[in-house]
C-alpha cells in the first residue's frame, strides 16, 4: 500500500490485530526491505547542554524545569572528534551531534558547520538536532556536508499542546520542509508513553506520512520521566502497545530505518528483542544519549549475539581511529 492510501481507519485496523499476526506481518516486511540479521550502530553526544528556552514537557534540558541539569558552553572541535572517533571505533556508522537551542545561533552556527566537516573527515554519516531551521541554515548546513537533520514530531498534533507550548506543530513542519529542500535526509520520529491515546499515536503517524518525503531514519523513543519535569509521573505505556507501534510503523515505512531511541535502559532484553522482530534495525550505542542513560555497547552486543543478529565491527585501531 502506497504511502497516499493509508488512512485512520486502515492504520486503526493493523492495530487491531492479534499480536502475532501484526508483528508476522511486520517481520515480512522488514525482511523483504533489509537484511534482519544486520543492526546499524550510531552514537548521539550533546555538543551544548542545557538551559533550552522551549517548554518540551519531557525534556530535562528545557530552562523551565529544575532537573539539575547545568547550562554548557558549545564543545570544541577537539572534544567532539574525540568522541567521534571512539563512536567509530565502537563500530558506530552515524555520528549525532544535539544542541538545546530553540533555533541555531548565528554566533555558533558557523562553528555547527566546522564540527560537520570534521566528523565527515572521518567518513562517518553526519546528524543533527539544533532545533528549527530556515531556509538558509538548511542551505548552509547541505553545503557542509551534513546527511541526516533530526526534527521530531513528537507525538500528534492533537495531543501536541498537552507537551510543548513554546513551539507549534507547524513550526516543525516549516523546518523539515526547508530540510527536504535542501536535499538532507530527514530523521523524524516521536515519543511513546507521553499520556497519550492510541489515536494520538496513529494521527502522529499518519502527520509522518504526510511529511514532503518519507523520513529516510524514524527514530522511536519510550519517555523517560524526569524528576522535575511536567512528565516525572507518566506511566509506562505498555509493552506489548509499544511492539505493537513498532509493527505498525514498518508496515507504514518499509524502506525506512526505524530506530530504538531513548528509553532502551529502562527495557527488558525481551521487549528489545522484540522490537527488533517487529522492525528495528538501529540502535544507539554509548552510555548517554545527550542526558539520558543508555544500555552499555557490552550488554547490546550480547543480547544481539544471542538473536543471531550481526553487531558492527570495531574498527582497528590501526586505521588512525580510537
Amino acid at each position: 500500500m502506497s504511502q497516499t492510501q493509508w488512512t485512520q481507519e486502515k492504520v486503526f485496523d493493523l492495530f487491531k490485530q492479534p499480536f502475532f499476526n501484526l508483528v508476522t506481518q511486520a517481520y515480512i516486511c522488514h525482511r523483504t526491505h533489509f537484511d534482519v540479521q544486520d543492526m546499524e550502530f550510531c552514537a548521539l553526544l550533546s555538543i551544548k547542554t542545557g538551559s533550552c528556552p522551549e517548554d518540551c514537557a519531557y525534556c530535562p534540558q528545557s530552562g523551565h524545569y529544575k532537573t539539575g541539569i547545568k547550562k554548557e558552553s558549545l564543545l570544541d572541535t577537539e572534544q567532539v572528534l574525540s568522541q567521534a572517533k571512539q563512536a567509530k571505533y565502537s563500530g558506530a556508522k552515524r555520528f549525532c551531534m544535539g544542541a538545546a537551542w530553540r533555533s541555531p545561533p548565528r554566533k555558533d552556527f558557523s562553528k555547527v558547520l566546522d564540527l560537520i566537516k570534521a566528523v565527515k573527515s572521518l567518513d562517518l554519516e553526519t546528524c543533527v538536532t539544533l532545533g528549527m531551521l530556515d531556509q538558509e541554515q538548511a542551505y548552509a548546513l547541505k553545503e557542509a556536508g551534513l546527511d541526516y537533520y533530526n526534527h521530531n514530531l513528537d507525538t500528534s498534533p492533537a495531543y501536541y499542546s498537552q507537551i510543548i507550548t513554546t513551539r507549534t506543530y507547524q513550526d516543525r513542519l516549516i523546518t523539515i520542509s526547508n530540510v527536504v529542500d535542501a536535499g538532507i535526509n530527514v530523521c523524524c520520529g516521536g515519543i511513546l508513553g507521553m499520556g497519550e491515546t492510541r489515536n494520538d499515536r496513529i494521527e502522529f503517524l499518519l502527520a509522518l506520512l504526510t511529511l514532503p518525503s518519507a523520513p529516510q531514519s524514524i527514530p522511536i523513543n519510550q519517555l523517560i520521566p524526569i524528576p522535575g519535569t511536567p512528565l516525572e509521573n507518566a506511566r509506562t505505556l505498555d509493552a506489548f502497545e509499544f511492539i505493537r507501534t513498532i509493527a505498525v510503523i514498518r508496515l507504514l515505512f518499509p524502506k525506512s530505518k526505524i530506530r530504538l531511541s531513548a528509553g532502551r535502559e529502562q527495557m527488558s532484553k525481551e521487549m528489545q528483542a522484540w522490537c527488533f522482530m517487529a522492525g528495528t534495525n538501529s540502535i544507539f550505542i554509548g552510555e548517554k544519549l545527550l542526558t539520558a542513560k543508555n544500555p552499555r555497547q557490552n550488554q547490546d552486543i550480547q543480547l544481539l549475539e544471542k538473536l543471531n543478529i550481526y553487531a558492527p565491527k570495531m574498527v582497528e585501531k590501526e586505521n588512525g581511529i580510537g
